[in-house]
């Protein structure tokens, strides 16, 4: 039996409709907060709340396989990440799968420590483990082409940073390979695009796609902050994607592995085919 944390989100929906393509629907659930939006999932679903391990020790119980897919609530994940991985241990699981940063353990990205501290817990729990250090997703930029397709540009700070990024799917599809395959334990897998880009590229794409001029400007630091926050976010994201930008800028999500295209056995998803689909949304 396979279990998969998070079945609800994107990427948790795209991972449970691989695996039904490889195993039997009734040898996976899906392990949710909230069962009713899991209805359409077309598996078993258990009720799973990473803040309630209780919850977590019914869902996993029999398991074989989990995917602990991470969460999304920043500053809260590394207990309650922890919580799944003790469940997972009590259950006695063959395999743990986490999905995790790039280069969590050494890299200065703002988003690694909490990934660092839950692939220490897992090894800490003796259980065999495959982490995937998903680099970053085409969809990440949804917002960033619709605006620049109905504006004509977008802003940044991230200089002539590149970004190695692959389709959600692409880095589902890893999750399937490794959650049906052989020969996965104790493994660390380094997932990017093929292919890396910069912001003034994607503009370029963007322009191309949409059949209109689109250009990117580079801010500083600074000014990137300054706007954001005109625009109405909050402190704390306005800070996060600056820190974000320049974590680009100093090449910390631009190395290129062939770790993912090898586990797919394809060529990963171009950034380019991505807007076309968001641009054709529009």
């Amino acid at each position: 039996m396979i279990v998969v944390t998070g079945a609800t989100g994107h990427l948790g929906r795209l991972v449970v409709a691989g695996l039904k393509e490889k195993v039997p629907a009734d040898q996976i659930v899906a392990a949710v907060r909230s069962p009713e939006k899991a209805a359409d999932l077309g598996v078993t679903v258990r009720k799973a709340d990473y803040n309630d391990p209780s919850s977590l020790a019914a869902a996993l119980e029999g398991a074989d396989k989990v995917l602990l897919i991470s969460g999304s609530e920043v500053g809260k994940r590394v207990p309650q990440h922890t919580a799944v991985v003790e469940a997972a241990k009590q259950a006695g699981v063959s395999l743990l799968v986490y999905t995790s940063a790039p280069k969590a353990d050494t890299s200065p990205l703002i988003l690694a420590p909490e990934h660092k501290a839950t692939e220490e817990a897992i090894r800490a729990a003796g259980l065999p483990y495959t982490i995937l250090r998903n680099g970053w997703y085409n969809e990440n930029y949804e917002q960033t082409v619709q605006q620049a397709v109905q504006t004509g540009g977008f802003i940044g700070s991230a200089g002539e940073g590149r970004t190695a990024s692959a389709a959600r799917a692409d880095y589902a599809a890893a999750a399937v390979a490794v959650l049906t395959g052989e020969g996965h334990e104790n493994k660390i897998y380094e997932l990017s695009g093929d292919v890396a880009w910069t912001r003034a590229e994607l503009a370029e794409t963007i322009a191309q796609v949409a059949g209109k001029p689109v250009t990117y400007t580079d801010l500083t630091p600074e000014q990137h902050k300054a706007a954001l926050l005109e625009a109405g976010l909050p402190e704390g994201t306005a800070g996060f994607v600056v820190a974000l930008d320049g974590n680009t800028k100093d090449g910390l999500l631009g190395e290129v592995t062939s770790d993912l295209h090898d586990l797919i056995g394809r060529p990963t998803t171009p950034i380019a085919d991505t807007v076309a689909e968001i641009v054709k949304s529009l």
